[in-house]
């Protein structure tokens, strides 16, 4: 596997990214998400483990080399978090995706986790390359995405014992993509808690949907990105 730093081109400037190759070097292209920590560790591992099952992954760095270094620290990240800066940031990881010639799908995916989720929908809202989007517990007061302006099928996974999105907000998510015409589908996880996926958090990371939910995320986006 090759998995690395890159740099590509957003807005006029130059930004990061942690990109994964296949063996093959050939593949779907899909970026990944970030949480509110940054692109940390657990991106990068996510991103590799996309390349394991044959897919490009590419995840743009959006607080720009400098990750949280606590729970404070994240939420101020955050909230602080530049909208456009971010968009930029997407178009250009979107467009080098494109032109990579490893990436052999037509369209990209996206998934992100936590506030990378809600930024996977907005990031379809604003790239119509991208037909397929995946929303890990998604969460981000500042985010608000245009589902009339998406195109892209949604896959959407979330836990029951979530205060920041419930179950009530998980299915009014899913009605408004659906009712702009998009394809949702939405999975909730009995007894689970936010961020069940980050397996480098034994006090949320829950296994068996963690597995379940990898699962679901890779036979989507193999059906999608053609």
């Amino acid at each position: 596997m090759d998995a690395r730093r890159v740099s590509f081109s957003s807005d006029g400037e130059t930004t990061d990214g942690f990109l994964a190759l296949p063996e093959s070097e050939r593949g779907p292209g899909v970026m990944v998400i970030q949480e509110w920590w940054g692109l940390v560790p657990h991106i990068e591992d996510v991103s590799r483990r996309f390349a394991n099952e044959g897919f490009v992954a590419l995840a743009p760095d959006l607080y720009h080399g400098h990750p949280a270094k606590s729970p404070d620290d994240a939420g101020k990240l955050m909230m602080a978090l530049d909208i456009h800066g971010a968009e930029s940031d997407f178009k250009g990881a979107v467009t080098y995706l494109k032109h990579l010639p490893a990436v052999t799908s037509k369209g990209l995916g996206v998934v992100g986790f936590c506030m990378g989720g809600q930024l996977a929908l907005y990031a379809a809202s604003k790239n119509p390359d991208i037909v397929a989007a995946v929303d890990f517990y998604g969460i981000h007061p500042n985010v608000k995405p245009d589902f009339n302006a998406m195109k892209a099928a949604v896959l959407g996974f979330f836990a029951e014992n979530d205060k920041s999105v419930p179950p009530a907000a998980v299915r009014e998510l899913e009605k408004k993509i659906r009712d702009a015409g998009n394809e949702a589908e939405m999975h909730i996880y009995p007894g689970t808690q936010h961020a069940f996926f980050n397996d480098t958090r034994p006090e949320v990371y829950d296994a068996k949907a963690a597995q379940e939910s990898w699962a679901r995320m890779l036979e989507f986006f193999r059906k999608q990105l053609t």
